[in-house]
């Protein structure tokens, strides 16, 4: 070969390496790239949780920007289960919330409501049944009367109520396993009273952990005409569980969107997040590809440590691609 055809071959991989490298990287041959994965762009009512509190809600403008200027339009937030008087709701909790809500039109407020008191203190199963029993015989429904009446005032009646969340393990006071049918009973009992309050239109959030849990969580499901949405707490957990494992475990991602559509139901992912497997990107991708998929009525981000990425420094790799599922450029 003579030098002129060698420059311009030459010349030609050089203007091909141009064109490729902003796309993948080379394979080990040289001969293609190897395109990085690319997060589908989030188009879902999306929100991120960074506190419960009035500081929490100012934080929400702080992701937006991270995000690079991208729009969260659901608003997620705890009632406290320690007293009845903190699950019956308060002005603090509810004022900032209200502002947020009404400063824009389209904002989805999602409020977790715990169906017991003393809800993180570790109660026995004895304790629990106890007060399944008496939440199921009417004793407790002044109080979610009252929470009603106040989410109406504060002009939240249209929440999403996401009632005795991840029923299926045992961290929880108000869990299922230890009597399943005074735990459907008593939901349905507070349903009918949250749907009694004058000018409510709550929607009722059924949401599970994902996986097995304690006991299988089809077993808690109280019924089509008291359920609105059938959501899912999706952590990536446990240690060393692929994202593929997660959606074919037994109760896992795949059985709850089958589960939803059998029952009419939208699903929703209340809480998700990295956990046992550090700073995984691959699980962010195959959550945010899941989510463009079977397009959840919402979809809320916890972002703290261990499962957070603005919040959180510990997980940059996974940061960068939810920033790129939500359209922003890279920054250091």
């Amino acid at each position: 070969m003579t030098i002129w055809p060698r420059v311009a071959l030459t010349v030609l991989l050089a203007v091909v390496l141009v064109f490729l490298l902003p796309y993948g990287r080379l394979a080990p041959d040289g001969r293609a790239p190897l395109a990085e994965p690319v997060p589908p762009r989030v188009t879902v009512p999306s929100g991120f949780f960074t506190g419960s509190d009035e500081a929490g809600v100012r934080r929400i403008a702080g992701v937006e920007e991270w995000l690079g200027g991208a729009s969260l339009t659901v608003g997620h937030t705890y009632l406290p289960g320690d007293r009845w008087s903190n699950i019956e709701g308060h002005p603090a909790l509810f004022e900032p919330w209200a502002r947020w809500k009404a400063a824009r039109p389209g904002r989805l407020f999602v409020l977790n409501v715990p169906l017991l008191d003393r809800n993180e203190e570790g109660l026995s199963d004895a304790e629990v049944r106890a007060g399944l029993r008496r939440g199921a015989a009417g004793e407790f429904d002044g109080h979610f009367r009252t929470l009603g009446e106040r989410l109406v005032t504060y002009g939240l009646a249209d929440a999403v109520l996401v009632l005795g969340w991840e029923m299926n393990g045992t961290t929880y006071a108000h869990r299922c396993g230890p009597d399943p049918e005074r735990w459907k009973a008593y939901w349905r009992r507070v349903v009918a009273e949250l749907r009694a309050v004058p000018g409510q239109r709550f929607r009722f959030d059924f949401t599970p952990s994902r996986g097995l849990d304690a006991v299988p969580w089809p077993r808690c499901y109280p019924g089509d005409d008291v359920v609105d949405v059938i959501g899912l707490d999706a952590y990536d957990q446990p240690a060393g569980l692929s994202f593929e494992e997660q959606v074919t475990e037994p109760y896992g991602l795949d059985f709850h969107v089958r589960f939803a559509a059998e029952h009419g139901k939208p699903v929703s992912f209340p809480e998700w997040g990295l956990f046992r497997n550090g700073d995984n990107p691959a699980y962010v991708r195959g959550m945010l590809d899941w989510f463009a998929r079977h397009r959840p009525l919402y979809q809320t981000f916890t972002d703290y440590c261990p499962h957070g990425v603005w919040e959180c420094a510990a997980n940059p790799a996974s940061g960068e691609v939810v920033r790129g599922a939500f359209g922003a450029s890279a920054r250091p």
